[in-house]
């Protein structure tokens, strides 16, 4: 792999983690104004759908070919688990621990994702890469504090821990379906994927519940307070650069970075949530939290300066 498609790739994942995380500020703006979390979800994930739809309709139709065999069953594997599960996952998890913890658990995932791919695909990984997610999950632990809240609801453990399995197959998913030679584009993958996962979504909570609280108007909150705009001006940020974008972007990286340093990278998410609470929000950053953003961009760099390992160089799995 030549280094100019992998700093590509690296682009890719920066600027996917950079909206992500703005988007944990924008996303505040609906719910503050009453649209309930289940709604908020099968609405974002429906227009994101939609907007794949228009966008595969316009630029590249054969993105609507049917999958088949095993891309089926991982694209369907990817909907249900990667793009609907990552969503249902985090919001029960968020809503029943500390924001901190999780986060935390969230990110687990890129240690799950080299797990995988060295011991059950028997894949080389650089031994760089341990000590980046272990420098990375110390660095979230800061900015997340996770000391306030040590006491831990199991039912919130549990589903946190879920929430890592569903964003590490999103990582391994996507991977299988872009990276090979011949292999799905991005644009077919989103759009089966969020179609997928729009169906499944709103047989639960549907979407059209949303329309009463678009139309209110709504406060930009945090240091924005003074200014006002409709909740469906928000949720146009919301599909368009916090899913629309970033998805999208995760999974064209895949095709320059391996799935190993791709999530890694993608712990930036939350730092940059942190600092979108601290500029918009007058969210106090503490020391502890100053550090752990430092701590976190140390083990992304580290993750970026790793390169593959040759077989030889890798103890044989156990």
């Amino acid at each position: 792999m030549s280094s100019r498609p992998a700093v590509i790739g690296y682009a890719l994942v920066v600027t996917a983690a950079v909206t992500f995380g703005v988007n944990a500020g924008v996303s505040r703006i609906p719910v503050q104004a009453g649209l309930p979390i289940d709604t908020y979800t099968t609405f974002r994930l429906t227009c994101a759908a939609l907007t794949f739809i228009a966008l595969a309709l316009v630029f590249d139709r054969s993105a609507f070919r049917v999958p088949r065999g095993r891309a089926a069953v991982l694209m369907a594997a990817l909907a249900i688990v990667g793009v609907l599960g990552v969503q249902a996952a985090y919001n029960v998890t968020i809503n029943r621990l500390p924001l901190g913890i999780a986060l935390l658990l969230e990110y687990l995932a890129p240690a799950l994702v080299v797990l995988w791919v060295r011991f059950v695909r028997r894949e080389p990984v650089h031994p760089r890469l341990y000590p980046a997610i272990a420098v990375s999950l110390v660095g979230l632990a800061l900015v997340g504090q996770v000391w306030d809240g040590l006491t831990i609801e199991t039912v919130g453990l549990l589903v946190g821990l879920l929430s890592a399995v569903c964003l590490a197959s999103y990582f391994l998913i996507g991977e299988a379906l872009t990276a090979a030679e011949g292999g799905s584009s991005p644009l077919h993958v989103v759009v089966w994927s969020f179609g997928l996962a729009a169906v499944v979504s709103n047989l639960y909570e549907p979407a059209w519940n949303a329309i009463d609280v678009l139309g209110e108007e709504s406060t930009l909150l945090g240091r924005l307070d003074h200014l006002t705009a409709p909740v469906w001006v928000a949720m146009i940020y919301i599909v368009l650069l916090g899913t629309v974008t970033p998805f999208f972007l995760y999974l064209a990286a895949m095709q320059y970075i391996p799935s190993t340093r791709a999530s890694v990278v993608a712990m930036l998410e939350p730092v940059v949530a942190l600092v979108t609470g601290w500029l918009w929000y007058a969210e106090v950053l503490s020391l502890a939290q100053s550090i752990g953003v430092f701590v976190v961009l140390t083990g992304v760099v580290v993750a970026q300066t790793a390169r593959l390992a040759s077989p030889q160089e890798l103890p044989p799995p156990t």
